[in-house]
């Protein structure tokens, strides 16, 4: 295939849409249930401005990864290529920023279960705790058990989705009210930011992409797959949100399908379910391979993440929100961050010529940084 020939020729390929289905896949998850209302407190407007803007930021940083792996003969995580071109410095940063991404992600995925999960049984959220350790004992059985073929569930997951979706589209689109979506509140204009960030990270499949399109013969699919890829949640996002937000404006929840039926809420559980698979078994790999703590993975992967889940419960420390905003606003932002530099300092060291080249200057990696930075600040404090 040359290079004119772009999605025309891409879009026949299986691997093409088993590529952007992952990567589409892997970052859908606690996110997008969390965008309706962060929405409806800044205003619809608002959200879609930061969505397309986080959204074009994404594709550029994903795409620039997909350059830095493409620019590598060996394969390597994040916190490999940050140690080739950011030093052991660069290394650490980038560990903690993916550690813990992930766990503000299975913490997101404990509250929002068990808050709907005593939605579905009980029509109210006061067994929310009880449901979300009876759901991290469930989850802890099936990761003793070693379930491995629960880790590819991406393309379902993708699938799930856009079924939510459609079956909300079908149900609610009639009863949008414009109202609900013209009010804009200035005063939380950064509020969405994090959790739309949270809800557009897709870094770590990155490498993965690359793994298989070199599998299959044809690493020239990557740029496209990673556009297509990073497309589709931007517009699910969009379709998700203006729903919500229609319908319901200011009434939407934090975990938004327990807003609508029943088996919206039972979507929601599954999709959050798979998600919270997938994500243990990356962070288990990130302590076995990247930490060489295997004999303590266990404790790190199933038992740290209910504790985390218990002291913020009862301490009331953070909501469902909360977690994906400053989840999203520190790993997000702080890898995206080293990404950005990484590239530039790969088009200096490497020497294999990649199968695709994105431009890049140290004035668009500084624009882009100090975007991703004033947003950590923001959400932050």
């Amino acid at each position: 295939m040359s290079e004119k020939e772009g999605f025309s020729g891409d879009w026949k390929k299986g691997t093409f849409w088993i590529l952007a289905f992952t990567l589409a896949g892997t970052t859908i998850g606690a996110g997008i249930f969390g965008l309706p209302y962060v929405f409806s407190k800044s205003g619809f407007a608002v959200g879609i401005f930061w969505l397309f803007l986080l959204g074009f930021m994404m594709i550029l940083i994903n795409l620039y990864l997909g350059e830095i792996t493409l620019r590598n003969k060996r394969i390597h995580q994040l916190p490999g290529y940050a140690r080739i071109y950011l030093g052991k410095t660069g290394e650490k940063i980038m560990l903690f920023t993916v550690v813990f991404g992930i766990y503000s992600a299975l913490l997101a995925y404990l509250i929002g279960e068990g808050q709907s999960l005593s939605q579905l049984f009980f029509g109210h959220l006061d067994y929310s705790i009880y449901f979300g350790v009876l759901f991290w004992f469930l989850m802890t059985l099936l990761l003793r058990q070693g379930l491995g073929g629960l880790k590819r569930t991406e393309f379902f997951g993708v699938l799930t989705i856009i079924f939510i979706i459609i079956i909300i589209s079908i149900q609610f689109l009639p009863q949008i009210k414009t109202e609900n979506l013209t009010t804009v509140d200035f005063s939380n204009f950064f509020f969405p930011f994090g959790v739309i960030l949270f809800a557009l990270l897709g870094y770590t499949s990155i490498p993965e992409l690359r793994i298989e399109s070199e599998r299959k013969g044809d690493k020239k699919i990557l740029k496209n797959a990673i556009i297509l890829g990073t497309l589709i949640p931007i517009f699910l996002y969009f379709v998700f949100a203006l729903i919500f937000l229609g319908v319901l404006g200011n009434e939407v929840e934090q975990v938004s399908t327990i807003s609508f039926s029943s088996l919206v809420i039972v979507l929601g559980v599954l999709t959050m379910f798979t998600s919270y698979f997938v994500l243990s078994f990356s962070l288990k790999d990130v302590f076995y391979y990247d930490l060489k703590r295997d004999k303590l993975t266990f404790i790190f992967v199933s038992v740290t993440p209910l504790v985390f889940y218990l002291l913020v419960t009862f301490f009331d420390l953070a909501n469902f929100v909360q977690v994906l905003g400053i989840g999203g606003a520190v790993s997000g932002g702080l890898a995206g961050v080293l990404i950005l530099i990484m590239h530039i300092k790969s088009k200096k060291l490497s020497k294999r010529i990649p199968e695709y080249s994105i431009p890049s200057s140290w004035l668009a990696i500084t624009l882009l940084s100090l975007i991703l930075l004033v947003g950590i600040i923001f959400e932050v404090f």
